[in-house]
């Protein structure tokens, strides 16, 4: 498979060694230093275009990688509150294809399949209240991850007492604290944390009088994305549309 790599950076470099070692082709690498590669025969010859940016920017790639039907990629998180709709209507009914999510690592889909089954039974135990912390490196701009969003909102979707997520506090090293826990009782509050280089700590604990239930995935390194990554490249060469983790691992 011929592979094009928008963002050049640590996953980027990831991406490319696993590429390589699963016997794809790397065609084009695309970073801050030369967008014109868009245009080039090299980037549309591509079956697959692998997306790791920011979120400023990740919209954009879409778009340009849309106008030479290379199908996408992306991990980027932070772009949807402004453009979902625009690319649900962009990739409706196969016309262009972009495999999002906010995390792929194989580790953190089993751990949302755990995530959404621990909600479903916890949704009959009223006395346990449910809050969301997550962890990652002080380079991330965005509070909170895109992962613990959609860990969040899939314990909405099966809590029936909490109608929405609420972000909270982000503790810096430095002593830094920006925002605040204050919520209502029908909010999932969502804590983070910046911390050194840590590549992503999700936990989800319920707490109640009695005891408490907590739950962790805790990354190791990057290379539990990139292979994701990878994998959902080769799905997506031969899929159409929106795509995500949930249509690559059927549990």
């Amino acid at each position: 498979m011929k592979i094009a790599l928008i963002g050049y950076g640590k996953m980027g470099h990831m991406i490319e060694q696993i590429a390589l070692e699963r016997g794809h082709e790397i065609v084009c690498k695309i970073d801050v230093n030369n967008p014109e590669d868009f245009d080039s025969p090299a980037f549309a010859s591509a079956d697959v275009a692998i997306e790791f940016t920011n979120p400023t920017a990740a919209y954009g790639n879409y778009l340009k990688a849309f106008s030479h039907n290379v199908k996408v990629v992306s991990g980027s998180t932070g772009w949807m509150k402004d453009h979902k709709a625009d690319v649900e209507a962009l990739t409706a009914g196969g016309k262009q294809t972009l495999f999002w999510a906010s995390n792929f690592s194989i580790g953190v889909a089993i751990f949302s399949a755990v995530n959404r089954y621990l909600a479903k039974i916890m949704n009959g135990f009223p006395q346990y209240d449910v809050e969301l912390t997550e962890t990652h490196h002080i380079h991330k701009l965005d509070a909170p991850s895109g992962t613990a969003i959609t860990l969040a909102e899939e314990i909405v979707d099966n809590i029936d007492r909490k109608k929405t997520w609420k972000k909270g506090t982000t503790r810096w090293d430095d002593g830094r604290v920006d925002g605040s826990d204050e919520h209502n009782a029908d909010e999932l509050l969502v804590k983070s944390i910046r911390h050194e280089e840590v590549p992503g700590i999700h936990s989800i604990s319920y707490d109640s009088e009695a005891d408490k239930i907590v739950i962790t995935h805790d990354a190791h390194s990057r290379k539990g994305f990139a292979l994701g990554a990878v994998l959902a490249a080769e799905y997506t060469k031969d899929h159409t549309g929106l795509l995500t983790t949930s249509d690559l691992f059927k549990f």
